[in-house]
């Protein structure tokens, strides 16, 4: 079954992972964020953008799984579109999900 119709802005789900509390976040490739969805209900929870387009997948870590490791992409990229994106290609880590108050490039691409 189909649990959320992405919106235009979020562009294609890729990568996917289930939190500690069931939810579902989908990297979006093309759309420079992952979203949090409630499976039950269909609704979109929470969104964190990140400073690329392409992002591919996420994954939970850290001692007690409050850390966010994101994959992206710098595939197809022409030099302009990198220079505006030069993180393309990174990992990132983002601390405390729920307020998304950090995040940096943890492997540089």
């Amino acid at each position: 079954r189909s649990i959320y119709r992405l919106e235009k802005e979020e562009s294609i789900p890729d990568g996917m992972c289930i939190d500690t509390e069931g939810k579902l976040w989908v990297a979006c490739y093309d759309g420079g964020r992952v979203i949090r969805l409630d499976p039950e209900t269909g609704k979109r929870l929470q969104t964190v953008k990140l400073p690329v387009d392409k992002t591919t997948s996420c994954c939970f870590g850290g001692k007690d799984y409050s850390e966010m490791y994101v994959t992206s992409a710098s595939d197809g990229m022409d030099k302009d579109w990198l220079s505006r994106q030069p993180q393309a290609g990174g990992v990132f880590k983002v601390n405390d999900t729920f307020s998304c108050h950090f995040r940096r490039p943890f492997f540089p691409p």
